[in-house]
């Protein structure tokens, strides 16, 4: 179908490389540097680097690492790179619940200065004043934003928080000798997965409450699974279906009475911030992703950050250490007497840390609030002009408006053309736009999720917009040529029947010769 005059559809075209993985274009001997030989002077001093290494801490072989020249190298991660869709090149607000936001690139500069990229984390505390600083008034920000009297900025992302947060509810019940008879979390089935996954990894049994017609998690189906087994709740406020539940601190109340702690997963603050705050619904703990929240480049593996924060009473079981300040110097502050430990080594992502500490300045209190009242008004532009194209809609809307986000549905399309919400997703890759399908599993059929944050302007939105019109008459018109999609796009149809079976998972290239054979080497993939 072509593209209809004064559609704000463009011609698409990305460049699709048949490109190998790093490893199968190895040549042994190739080299892309030759490291000169230790000076002298250096290995009268040191050694020869190997030696004081204890025999356990030494590898019997060298790493398989791929043996590949310079212009090779250069060649391949470049043509990767054009391969790659994101918020710099795309409207990507069908990044559901990721919270893509345009990154300022001079904080991308700030975080790639030498004053910040060269310390190391073993440093003398007076040698890293100005990054314990940034890591302090970060804390103070956060405490103002959310309410809290204290945060960590250790945790490596949004799950890593969930988890500290689980175990810092672990060791609340296990100094008050009943962590093995509070062996159930509390979660609802639009909170991120994570709250029940980081959860169960740390031994809980999940419990998860589901909607009521109106989409908001039941309030009497909580008070029914309250027992004196439950060890807390974690719960998305609004939830991944974009809808905030008023009732909030009834459920919080409901769980405290019960000797339970509530912890506030706020990975997706985008259309809260300066409005409501986890201390207002009080909440004991709670935790920000400063990686999609707060304009650092979402994580999607590396690098993010998560701030958990914490109530007076529960910052006694904060990691260590945290970031203090007597008045005069900023030291590391391991004074914390109930502490779980550590979350993970050293003291949290610092580079991700500062651009989100240079974005919160940029902002100010009135910016960040506005941010936020413009993420809503973004949404509800959508969620309006969404629902008004034939196949689509919006459960659980009830005429209500959502805060963030939305999860749609594309069920009326399917039962009507059989083209189902991957079929669109695909095709929308035609015209440079990603369309998350959303969590498995699919308790709103045939989903699809849109998150637009402040940064996407109204004509941005309505190109967008015309993409999804344009797929949805493909839909009933020419459904072979959204079937076939995409065509344009260098993403691809994918056989998923191995998702859900670790015999075929393969995260490596050394785990995928062993599962495969060497022979699997010479296949181009």
């Amino acid at each position: 179908m072509e593209i209809q005059r004064g559609s704000k559809l463009r011609n698409f075209h990305q460049a699709k490389w048949d490109e190998e993985v790093i490893f199968e274009l190895s040549t042994p001997g190739e080299r892309g540097i030759h490291v000169p030989p230790v000076e002298p002077a250096i290995a009268d001093s040191v050694g020869d680097g190997v030696s004081q290494i204890p025999a356990s801490m030494q590898r019997e072989i060298p790493p398989a690492l791929p043996e590949v020249g310079q212009m090779r190298v250069l060649k391949h991660y470049l043509r990767l790179s054009q391969q790659n869709l994101g918020a710099d090149l795309n409207v990507d607000v069908g990044q559901g619940t990721c919270t893509i936001k345009y990154n300022p690139k001079i904080n991308e500069q700030i975080a790639a200065s030498p004053k910040a990229r060269d310390i190391h984390p073993l440093q003398d505390e007076s040698t890293v004043q100005g990054a314990l600083r940034v890591m302090y008034e970060v804390d103070q920000f956060l405490r103002e934003i959310s309410g809290m009297d204290r945060f960590s900025l250790q945790p490596s992302s949004g799950s890593h928080a969930i988890l500290t947060m689980a175990a810092i509810m672990h060791k609340y019940h296990q100094i008050r000798g009943e962590a093995n008879t509070r062996d159930e979390l509390i979660t609802t089935i639009f909170s991120h997965p994570s709250d029940a996954a980081a959860a169960a990894v740390k031994g809980y049994n999940i419990i998860t409450l589901y909607p009521d017609e109106q989409g908001m998690p039941d309030v009497e189906a909580l008070k029914a699974a309250i027992s004196e087994r439950t060890a807390g709740l974690f719960i998305t406020n609004p939830e991944d279906v974009g809808i905030f539940n008023p009732r909030i601190a009834e459920f919080t109340r409901t769980v405290h009475d019960a000797g339970g702690i509530c912890g506030y997963d706020q990975a997706n603050a985008n259309g809260i911030m300066g409005i409501t705050r986890a201390r207002d619904a009080d909440f004991d703990l709670c935790f920000f992703n400063m990686h999609k929240t707060f304009a650092a480049p979402h994580g999607c593996g590396g690098p993010a950050a998560g701030a958990v924060g914490a109530t007076e009473e529960m910052a006694a079981y904060l990691p260590v250490p945290l970031v203090g300040y007597d008045g005069e110097r900023y030291f590391l502050d391991y004074d914390v007497p109930q502490t779980i430990g550590k979350a993970r080594s050293f003291y949290g992502a610092f580079p991700v840390i500062l651009k989100s500490y240079a974005w919160i300045l940029s902002m100010g209190a009135e910016g960040l609030k506005e941010a936020a009242r413009v993420a809503v008004l973004n949404n509800n532009y959508l969620l309006k002009k969404i629902c008004e194209i034939d196949g689509a809609t919006s459960p659980y809307s009830g005429g209500k408006r959502r805060i963030e986000q939305v999860r749609y549905s594309w069920e009326e399309l399917y039962r009507a053309t059989g083209i189902d919400t991957h079929d669109v997703t695909l095709r929308m890759a035609d015209f440079g736009f990603h369309l998350w399908s959303s969590h498995h599993p699919f308790v709103v059929p045939q989903p699809f999720t849109i998150e637009p944050t402040e940064s996407y302007s109204k004509e941005e939105l309505d190109e967008y917009l015309d993409g999804l019109r344009h797929v949805a008459q493909e839909a009933r018109t020419e459904p072979e040529t959204v079937k076939r999609a995409p065509h344009n796009s260098v993403v691809h149809k994918i056989d998923e029947s191995s998702m859900d079976d670790p015999a075929k998972w393969a995260v490596t290239w050394r785990a995928y010769l062993k599962k495969h054979g060497e022979a699997a080497a010479s296949i181009r993939v």
